[in-house]
């Protein structure tokens, strides 16, 4: 079952692009995932290359709705579809907005740590929700999202970050980032850079 509203999938061709840059990113991250939680993270990403599907319209126009306000819906309605709908999606805009938007958040290092928590957070507590039917084999890819946030939010920025020169400015974000959430990621492309992170906060040349 693929994520959010099966009805909002974009044409093939796009989600063949993302599944051939994920199966390229994953490899390179050397991260294994299972076929369902790949096959999941395409969807999804081809559902928000949609804008109208990502953003949600509001009185001073197109808006990513906060997470915190995403988390209060879950926790106070009692419709168990609708509780499951919104954390799916937080956790899924969450894991969106990490990879791809991550260029968004300069020198605001904790909106990065805010959303890959709140999305893992989400995504384990629909992988404890019981189900049933189809969405019974959805735990299980749950499970591995919440296992697997941060790694995968890597896999993304490979996606949306390929080649570029990084200015200093950028070279102080990618280590915070390290410093912030352990990005193996941004641990490597430091050391590419001739740059040793230091957990004590130094940065050696």
């Amino acid at each position: 079952m693929p994520p959010s509203d099966a009805g909002l999938l974009t044409v093939s061709d796009v989600r063949e692009f993302f599944r051939e840059a994920l199966s390229t990113a994953l490899e390179q991250q050397r991260l294994r995932v299972k076929d369902h939680t790949e096959h999941y993270v395409v969807n999804m990403l081809a559902m928000f290359a949609r804008t109208e599907v990502l953003f949600e319209p509001g009185p001073d126009g197109a808006r990513l709705k906060p997470l915190a306000l995403l988390l209060a819906e879950a926790l106070e309605t009692r419709d168990d579809e609708r509780r499951f709908r919104t954390l799916q999606r937080l956790g899924d805009v969450a894991l969106f907005v990490s990879g791809f938007l991550a260029n968004g958040f300069p020198r605001r290092l904790v909106d990065i740590d805010y959303h890959i928590a709140m999305g893992g957070r989400a995504y384990g507590a629909l992988a404890q929700t019981p189900q049933r039917g189809p969405r019974r084999a959805l735990a299980t890819v749950f499970a591995e999202l919440e296992d697997k946030f941060q790694p995968l939010v890597d896999a993304l920025n490979d996606i949306s970050e390929s080649a570029v020169t990084r200015s200093q400015r950028d070279v102080l974000r990618l280590y915070e980032l390290w410093h912030k959430t352990g990005s193996r990621r941004a641990h490597r492309l430091l050391m590419r850079l001739g740059i040793q992170p230091h957990s004590s906060g130094a940065i050696a040349h």
